[in-house]
């Protein structure tokens, strides 16, 4: 979404209608997280090829972490892909500590990722393992779905350039325009860069809860601590 032009009195009062309702949003903040989501989408012999990871081998596979009452029940959300052709996984998430509408390139914006085999990841996501400092509530929701490939070194070139870009939810003050670059928009960009099948790439300024239902075909689990 960009609104352009001379910065009137209907400019200021669309900027903040949008901060408004996405401020929860940008600073990606938690509260106390409901488990959400329905089995369904992926079939058994799918996922059994992306929990396959276990054995080693195979195509590739991508997933969406859910808090779905975190950030005032907008949503918040992290990444996870398989290396394909490996037993392993690389997740992370961009958690925007500090909660601000807008954080320069370069700072800190709790941007992290990390490697390990399928159990893993879902066990550190669902214990929020690695939250740059104090964890109010871990991820309780994951979708996923299997590729037939993964493009690994764009996703990761993709990881480095989310955590240097800063976070924004709001006029980005170097443009003039309506923008974000938030915590879905760093899951979108992860997983577009890799490739993921059925994958639906979220707009400018989406809401996580509304945008994590899209993608079709994808498992639906619960998350809980392990």
């Amino acid at each position: 979404m960009n609104i352009g032009g001379r910065r009137g009195p209907l400019y200021w009062t669309a900027v903040a209608a949008v901060i408004g309702a996405l401020v929860g949003v940008t600073g990606c903040r938690q509260t106390p997280t409901r488990a959400q989501g329905e089995p369904g989408g992926t079939t058994t012999e799918e996922l059994r090829g992306m929990a396959g990871a276990a054995r080693g081998g195979g195509p590739g596979a991508a997933c969406v972490f859910v808090k779905p009452d975190g950030a005032q029940r907008f949503g918040h959300v992290g990444w996870g892909f398989r290396i394909t052709g490996t037993d392993r996984w690389v997740y992370g998430a961009v958690e925007n500590p500090s909660g601000e509408l807008y954080t320069p390139p370069g700072g800190d914006i709790g941007a992290w990722h990390a490697e390990g085999r399928y159990a893993r990841m879902l066990g550190e996501m669902s214990r929020d393992a690695h939250y740059p400092g104090r964890s109010e509530h871990p991820y309780s929701r994951y979708r996923c779905t299997p590729s037939s490939t993964g493009d690994v070194p764009a996703a990761r070139a993709m990881i480095r350039t989310v955590a240097e870009r800063g976070f924004l939810v709001g006029v980005d003050p170097r443009t003039g325009k309506l923008t974000s670059r938030d915590c879905l928009d760093a899951t979108s960009d992860v997983l577009k860069a890799y490739g993921t099948r059925r994958f639906v790439p979220a707009p400018k300024l989406s809401v996580p809860n509304v945008w994590v239902e899209s993608p079709a075909g994808w498992s639906d689990k619960r998350l809980t601590p392990r």
